[in-house]
This record gives C-alpha cells, structure tokens and sequence, in this order.
C-alpha cells in the first residue's frame, strides 16, 4: 500500500522526532499547502473566500489557541471571544496611535495585550481547577467586553461602538480583494500552526500535557506548577489574540464587541470538542465542521423545501442548528471523545496495516 514506513530507516534522533517522521505525511503536507496557496486563490470564488475559507482560517487559530490551553494543558476556558476581542482592539489602536506601524507587528500587538491580561485571568488557575475556573474565565468573557464598551478611549469615543476597521497594508501592498485577505490569513495560520506543532512537542507542551494528566505528579517530577499554567494561558491568550486582529481586519471590516460574544467562545470550544482535544489538526478539523454545519444544514433545508414541500420556518432553522451542535456535542463525548482527529489517526494506522488485519 501507498502508505508504509517500509524501507525509511531514521538514522538520527532528530529525524526520529521531526514534525512528520513518514515522508508520505511530508509529501501530504506539501500538496496541501501547494493547493492552498497555489490552486484555490486561482479557482475559488469571492463567496468562497469570505464565506467559508478566511472564517474557518481564523476559527482554526482560535482553536488551536484554546486547545493549547485546555486540550493540551488540561485548564477549561470559556472566554476564548474576550481575548479575540482584546486582540481586535489592540491591533486597532496600535495603528490608531502609532504612526508608521507595520500592520503585522499591530497583529502581534495585539497579541502580545491579549497575552498580558491572559495571565492576568489565569492566575486563578493557580488555586482553582475544573467547574471554577470555567467560571472564572467566564466571568474574563464578561468583564472585558463590558470594559471595551465603557472605556472610550479604545473605542476612539465612538458614539455606536462600531468602528470600521483600517485598511490593511504590508510593505506597501493593500489586502483588498478576497483572494489577498486568504493568503495573508493562510499564511499567518499556517506558521503559528507549525509553531503550535512544535511548541507541544517540545519541553513546554510535554509540561502542560504532565499537568493536565496529573497536576501533583508532574509538581513530584519537577514541573513548576505555577509557570506551566501562566505559559498555557499566556500562549493560548497569543493565539486567541491574533484570531481576533485577523477576524476584525480580514472578515469582518469592522471592530465591535458585539462581535465577540459568548456564543463565539461556545463555538471555539465546540470546535475542539468534536475536532479533538490535544491536537492541532482537530482544531482544523473542528473548525471545518462547525463552519460547514450551517451550510450543509442550509442547502438541505433549501432542498426539502423546494422538493418536498415542507416548509420550514427561519426561526426554526436557527434553532435546528443549535440542536445539531448538541447533539453532536453528546455523540462525539460518548462515542469517541479524542474527537475526529482520533478518526483520522486510526484510518491512518489501517492504511499502515493494510491488507493485514488490525
């Protein structure tokens, strides 16, 4: 089969430990970013671009964010939209502010604030674990979009709250078209991406997966508790940040809180429910899922409507579609709880085996 380690012999242990060890996952890696970056820019239409690929880019970076965070380091968070937002606002005013400053260093600004008041959120995660420190983030959800509203000054006193967004512009070139606005996404999502990889494969992530197993093993071993979290949540809160910056300036055009409520950080933490918890592909995976579902569930709607003839109400279809994520929520909890990332690993290891028995 097309898929064996046959015949690839790892002479050293860096080899051993690279990112993709089987060089049919490198050849995979590289078709994928070549279709990425080369085919869908050349293929895809406008609707595309700023209906499904540039959200579930974004959505992906928030995932893998919060998944650095509880699905690596074991700390629940439900306030994954407040840090986007800290990020979109930021960006915002570091372009507002500074003259001159390059759009991605405002990104990374943006990110590097979130980061700051992340570890300020997460120092309750020093005393308190589980059900309590969902309500602690939670509570960060609701302070810091009260705080972007009532403060003016991060608004630049709009009277609406709704600001429109900078036009976005590196090294001279303006990101206008869909197309551009993709590329940039998928470029930035794409190196974090690698270097979420690394970073879980290294000293910090295999830290954050001895805490989250047991806490009070990993502190007999030598694992400074107290930095290990604060890292976990300063990372996580980065990641969340930058999501946010390329939400507001790359979909949205605009920066509001209202764009960052709750029932987005609900959907980031679905997203790694069901893609799966402790992997940086399921947060892809998830974010792929959840940014098709409304789709999917629109076209079939579409579709029993104008064949069958049942026609079903607006305000039902919004309600069907929270059902669905429930529903799925529950399934993928009692069947398999690694989420789809633990589907494609063991479709990969049949393929490994393949014709002989598993």
């Amino acid at each position: 089969m097309f898929y064996r380690e046959a015949g690839q012999f790892k002479t050293s242990y860096h080899a051993d430990s690279a990112i993709f060890p089987i060089r049919q996952d490198r050849i995979a890696f590289a078709v994928v970013l070549a279709v990425a970056f080369v085919a869908v820019p050349l293929l895809a239409t406008p609707y595309l671009f700023t209906g499904i690929l540039i959200p579930f880019l974004i959505f992906s970076l928030a995932a893998i964010g919060l998944n650095i965070l509880t699905g690596y380091a074991g700390q629940l968070s439900l306030g994954s939209a407040a840090f986007m937002a800290i990020g979109a606002f930021a960006s915002y005013n570091f372009i507002l502010r500074i003259p001159g400053i390059p759009m991605l260093l405002a990104f990374a600004g943006g990110g590097v604030v979130a980061a700051v008041v992340g570890l300020l959120f997460g120092l309750p995660s020093l005393r308190i674990r589980g059900f309590y420190l969902a309500v602690a983030t939670l509570a960060a959800q609701f302070f810091i979009l009260w705080f972007l509203t009532k403060v003016g000054w991060i608004t630049n006193y709009s009277s609406s709250g709704v600001i429109t967004a900078q036009q976005v512009v590196i090294l001279g070139y303006a990101f206008t078209t869909p197309a551009a606005k993709y590329l940039l996404v998928l470029s930035i999502v794409a190196v974090m991406a690698l270097a979420a990889k690394n970073m879980a494969r290294g000293n910090a992530g295999r830290s954050w997966m001895a805490v989250r197993d047991m806490d009070v093993a990993a502190e007999v071993i030598g694992i400074r508790l107290m930095r290990a979290k604060l890292l976990a949540f300063a990372v996580s809160s980065f990641y969340c940040g930058v999501a946010g910056a390329l939400f507001a300036y790359a979909y949205l055009g605009t920066v509001e809180p209202e764009a960052f409520s709750l029932d987005l950080s609900f959907r980031i933490l679905f997203m790694i429910i069901i893609g799966g918890m402790g992997t940086v592909v399921g947060a892809f995976l998830g974010s792929a899922f959840v940014t098709l579902l409304p789709v999917l569930l629109s076209v079939t709607v579409r579709f029993v409507d104008s064949n069958l003839g049942l026609h079903i109400p607006e305000s039902m279809i919004s309600n069907l579609e929270l059902m669905v994520f429930g529903g799925l929520i529950i399934f993928f909890l009692i069947v398999e709880p690694h989420g789809l990332a633990r589907l494609w690993q063991i479709a990969k290891e049949k393929l490994r085996l393949w014709p002989f028995p598993h």
